[in-house]
């Protein structure tokens, strides 16, 4: 341990951040020889008190779906960049890792590539009591496969037309499923890339086609208003999450979950209702792209 506290001249420089929820438990903590001060802004200290409270909610919801044996499927999509992997992260912190489970399959082996195309996702759904996490999911096919090449064209279009029955038969056996589509803006992404290039703890998160989401922009959206064009169905409808703001995009994420489910000591409603301008469906997503496709700076990511 060292003697003395450190002074600004023995500390680099690089923006590290306190682990989250560390300022919220240490908010009531006493002044002392061995502590330190440490400044931070106060809508990051109200998130960390709002994220904490979803948590708990979201104990009380795994506690429930494990009594009366709910099954329940969230699919996370977007563009690279766009938080699905964080706000993932933040939904399981705290729940019991025997009935969660986070899916982030890899390229098909050779035998996979062979198999129904859906045929490896649908080993992982959720069984009894079990939440289940699709980070990126079969809507591969939809966007990533066809803008890189991955995929054929005829595949692509079949796949568009057989998901809606694939996600109405799971609805209908009593899986509750969400879909996710994180919406991040052009230039916002610029920036994240470039974060995963400078700080060495996120430089796992690069990959080799992440300078051509900026190159394929135009065409990931057009991917993007044919997949919810074919895909958006009142059984399975998309949910729309603006994630400029990651923590905002979190938060309301989480909290729509909650409050689409029956859970016992639920908080009142008001408490867990969405920002519009951050939450969006997937119908009115589609309006807004009809109307600007022609302007894709208008879009959104």
């Amino acid at each position: 341990m060292p003697s003395k506290k450190p002074n600004s001249g023995d500390i680099k420089k690089d923006k590290i951040k306190l682990t989250e929820l560390t300022a919220l438990k240490n908010i009531d903590a006493e002044e002392s020889n061995d502590r330190s001060p440490i400044w931070i802004k106060n809508w990051h200290l109200a998130y960390e008190i709002e994220l904490r409270k979803l948590q708990v909610e979201l104990m009380k919801l795994q506690k429930s779906m494990k009594a009366d044996g709910t099954r329940v499927l969230l699919i996370f999509e977007g563009r690279d960049a766009a938080g699905k992997g964080g706000t993932i992260k933040r939904f399981i912190a705290h729940l019991n890792p025997r009935n969660t489970r986070v899916v982030a399959l890899v390229k098909p082996n050779e035998t996979e590539s062979t198999q129904w195309y859906f045929q490896r996702y649908i080993s992982q759904l959720p069984s009894a009591g079990e939440m289940v996490f699709f980070d990126r999911s079969w809507y591969n096919r939809a966007m990533v496969e066809p803008v890189m090449g991955f995929c054929t064209d005829e595949q692509n279009k079949r796949f568009l037309k057989d998901v809606p029955m694939l996600e109405e038969l799971l609805v209908k056996d009593g899986i509750k499923l969400f879909k996710f589509y994180f919406s991040v803006s052009k230039d916002e992404q610029k920036k994240r890339f470039d974060s995963r290039k400078k700080d060495i703890l996120k430089q796992y998160k690069l990959s080799p086609v992440d300078n051509l989401a900026q190159k394929y922009w135009d065409l990931y959206s057009l991917r993007k208003f044919q997949m919810l064009q074919e895909t958006n169905r009142t059984l399975s409808p998309w949910t729309i999450i603006r994630s400029d703001n990651k923590k905002l995009a979190r938060l309301n994420c989480i909290k729509h979950v909650l409050s689409s489910m029956d859970y016992d000591d639920k908080l009142p409603a008001k408490d867990l209702t969405v920002d519009p301008n951050i939450v969006v469906s997937g119908i009115d997503e589609l309006r807004h792209m009809e109307e600007h496709l022609m302007s894709p700076n208008k879009l959104h990511g």
